[in-house]
């Protein structure tokens, strides 16, 4: 376990200046001898914090400015479970003044953990005598990464699919690194932003990674044992397949007998090698994996026999809902890609065992950068869910981009399915399970993308406390991130970020215009005729889907009221998701003010020129930031700034011709 990064790897969020206010003070840890391993990694952080800064580690008893110590009840605990068991040990802590300390009271070893990282989030401030005391627990109580990342380089995929920071932390073409060193120096960024779980392989499962479930158990053993002193627990994604690729099966059918024993044995044997192991997720029927559906059975049947097989050892399997159909007929306007999710799970709800948790993405197509909330969702009160985001960028810049994408996810975990009066989203999953897509590489910078760190961080924190405001979990990022520079110049260029982003690409909420396969850079119709239902519907007399009711796919009848209401008509839709819901004419006016052809043209010009003015106020840095840091994005944000304008052009063109209505303000299109 190492205390820093190697010096060629930016330390993020946890440089040792964020430990100086600790550090340089009398700290106890009071746990009445508790040698978990929890309290092992809190004592060895307090320790090197001191050795750096002159304070001192404090005997029993002995004044101290920070007590750190373990609520009555949850003294042992970690011990007698033998290691981190975030479905027992509670995450929860206080913390507060007791006279002329600072106490940090965790419900058990893990909270204390937690608890340690809120005061180098705090720094002096966690030291002031005026501090107020605070009670603090995670809204969801899995809050889990999910590794895109490939044992063996995929001919086309590569390393790491959808992965735009290098390559696996864990892998490195075919078998597992010999240096886990960074996996250490991961989880504990990992555990400061308060993420307590890491799937560590692609949820496309090829032949090759089936085996990570049995003869290369090992290996996943290996990374658990990394992952473990900082509380990470290890979930493996597995092939539906697997009975037949590694047991000799004929079949995989879920209602087999001796299907339904091999997921049993082998799921035994999983947790004879890793006690902790936290569960599996699957993608099945969904854009070629394996699944029920070969076997004429549900989603329900498959995802129960593996939630019986882990049932002994209190372990979920999150079964993934993006099942869809990826060859559509792109002239048949009523098959409706955003419909799929709710029809194959909504008549579902309630047949799922208890242990299954339906992990939903966040809107209903593809991590687009402006889509409504999955209805799913909002539907299913008798089944378990999850809501996943995605933190890689993969239709949102590929992090070569600056794209804080936490105001987004707020949207969603803020919205409120019955109405602007009623419980938020994020009320309604409370204590269940937050997940989202991994952007981490073996990039010098973890995410390539210097600033594409706040993400990382972010998802954590809005973990713990969804309805916080992004900015300000991007100013405690800036803070612990950039010691010492001014922090107004990183929230100019990160604050408004998505929104400028959305500026340039994909208007009004329809989605992709992608060059297909590697989604970067615009194509307006790269995806307009093929097989995969992402369609804009571009005519020279209006654009958009028409997923009314009245006139289209019905789609807005999986919302509840007043939701469905308000989308199904062009005048109370909002005017961010009009052409996701409506096909209207380019004079159709917005209730901005603008029509829709205008707002196109000047949305387009004016991301472009924001980017321009962002690469301009990075260039007066230089002296501000180090210089490995300035270098990396000075060069994303010419890259950023290239591809604003070729978005602004070929977009202005295409509709400028499509409409053959001209740019009110007279700016050159091509």
């Amino acid at each position: 376990m190492t205390s820093t990064p190697s010096p060629v790897i930016h330390p993020a969020w946890l440089p040792a200046e964020a430990f100086r206010a600790l550090g340089s003070r009398r700290v106890r840890v009071d746990t009445a001898g508790d040698a978990g391993l929890l309290v092992g990694t809190v004592l060895a952080e307090v320790s090197r914090a001191c050795a750096r800064f002159g304070g001192s580690v404090q005997p029993p008893e002995a004044p101290a400015d920070l007590v750190l110590t373990l609520a009555p009840r949850s003294r042992g605990d970690a011990a007698r479970h033998g290691g981190p068991r975030p479905d027992r040990d509670l995450d929860g802590f206080r913390i507060g003044r007791r006279g002329a300390s600072t106490v940090v009271t965790g419900d058990g070893p893990a909270g204390l953990f937690y608890g340690l990282f809120e005061v180098v989030r705090r720094g002096e401030a966690a030291f002031d005598p005026g501090l107020a005391d605070e009670r603090h627990e995670p809204a969801f109580g899995l809050r889990v990464l999910d590794h895109w990342d490939n044992v063996f380089v995929h001919r086309v995929m590569g390393q790491v699919e959808r992965g735009y920071a290098g390559g696996s932390l864990f892998w490195d073409d075919g078998r597992l690194r010999d240096d886990l060193t960074r996996v250490g120096d991961y989880a504990r960024l990992l555990a400061a932003s308060g993420i307590n779980a890491v799937t560590v392989n692609n949820v496309n499962v090829h032949a090759g990674e089936t085996h990570l479930l049995t003869d290369r158990l090992g290996e996943v053993a290996t990374i658990a044992s990394t992952l473990r002193p900082y509380g990470i627990r290890l979930h493996l994604s597995i092939n539906f397949a697997a009975p037949v690729i590694l047991g000799d099966l004929p079949t995989a059918d879920p209602l087999d007998p001796d299907v339904r024993r091999w997921w049993s044995d082998t799921t035994e044997r999983v947790f004879e090698t890793i006690p902790d192991f936290g569960g599996y997720l699957v993608k099945a029927d969904s854009e070629g994996r394996p699944g029920p559906f070969s076997y004429g059975r549900t989603h329900a049947d498959g995802a129960n026999m593996l939630a019986d097989a882990l049932a002994p050892y209190d372990a979920p399997v999150r079964w993934r809902a993006f099942v869809y159909n990826h060859r559509q007929d792109w002239r048949d306007r009523s098959t409706d890609r955003a419909r799929a999710a709710y029809d194959h799970f909504a008549p579902l709800d309630g047949r799922f065992r208890d242990n299954v948790i339906l992990q939903v993405k966040h809107g209903p197509m593809d991590f687009q950068t402006r889509e409504p909330v999955s209805p799913v969702l909002l539907a299913m009160s008798d089944t378990r869910l999850a809501v996943e985001l995605q933190v890689t960028q993969e239709y949102t810049g590929q992090q070569k981009h600056v794209c804080y994408l936490p105001p987004m996810w707020s949207s969603v975990l803020g919205f409120q399915p019955t109405g602007d009066d009623g419980p938020t989203l994020a009320t309604r999953l409370s204590g269940g399970v937050l997940s989202a897509v991994a952007n981490v590489g073996d990039d010098p910078f973890w995410t390539g993308h210097p600033l594409a760190q706040a993400n990382l961080y972010a998802v954590g924190r809005l973990g713990w406390t969804p309805g916080r405001d992004p900015a300000e979990i991007l100013d405690e990022w800036i803070g612990l991130t950039f010691p010492g520079t001014p922090r107004h110049l990183l929230h100019a260029l990160m604050d408004d970020s998505w929104e400028t982003y959305e500026q340039y690409t994909a208007p009004l909420g329809v989605g992709f215009m992608v060059r297909p396969g590697h989604h970067y850079g615009p194509d307006v119709d790269g995806y307009e005729y093929t097989p995969w239902g992402t369609y804009h519907f571009a005519d020279r007399d209006g654009l958009g889907v028409d997923r009314t009711v009245a006139t289209g796919t019905g789609y807005t009848a999986q919302y509840p009221r007043p939701w469905s209401e308000r989308y199904e008509h062009p005048d109370t839709c909002p005017d961010e998701l009009l052409l996701f819901f409506h096909h209207v004419p380019y004079t159709h006016v917005l209730h901005s003010g603008s029509t829709v052809i205008q707002h196109i043209y000047d949305t387009r010009f004016a991301g472009a020129q924001r980017v321009a003015e962002m690469q301009a106020a990075w260039a007066q840095a230089a002296e501000l930031v180090d210089p490995a840091v300035h270098t990396r994005v000075t060069e994303r944000l010419a890259e950023q700034r290239r591809s604003a304008e070729e978005w602004r052009d070929q977009l202005n063109t295409y509709f400028h011709r499509k409409s053959g209505i001209p740019d009110a303000k007279g700016r050159p299109i091509h």
